[in-house]
């Protein structure tokens, strides 16, 4: 927000910029999905992506409410960046599932 402090213009574009890179995320991830079968590791891995439109939604509530509440607005930008330092181990997670599931399983005759 720089020079400007926490004018609510600078502050909506900023939230607007925010908003079209989850976009752009969400763009991707149905891209990724579209290559794989629907029952692939990935799809089942990434499931119903419900961080990612969760953080649409904020970011969409989040750039109107610049209008009211520019400190309002900017917690929530806050928050979905701290969503997102959490670490999501779901892809881990199902590659380990489909690596040991493999190694159970016996080699041909």
């Amino acid at each position: 927000m720089g020079e400007s402090g926490l004018s609510p213009l600078p502050s909506a574009a900023y939230g607007g910029v925010l908003m079209l890179a989850g976009v752009a995320y969400t763009i991707l991830v149905r891209c990724l999905l579209a290559c794989q079968p629907p029952n692939s590791l990935l799809a089942s891995a990434i499931g119903s992506d419900r961080k990612g439109y969760l953080s649409l939604v904020l970011y969409a509530a989040a750039v109107p409410l610049t209008l009211v509440s520019t400190w309002l607005a900017v917690a929530l930008y806050a928050l979905v960046a701290m969503i997102w330092l959490v670490p999501d181990r779901r892809i881990e997670r199902r590659l380990g599932q489909a690596a040991h599931s493999s190694s159970a399983q016996p080699n041909g005759p």
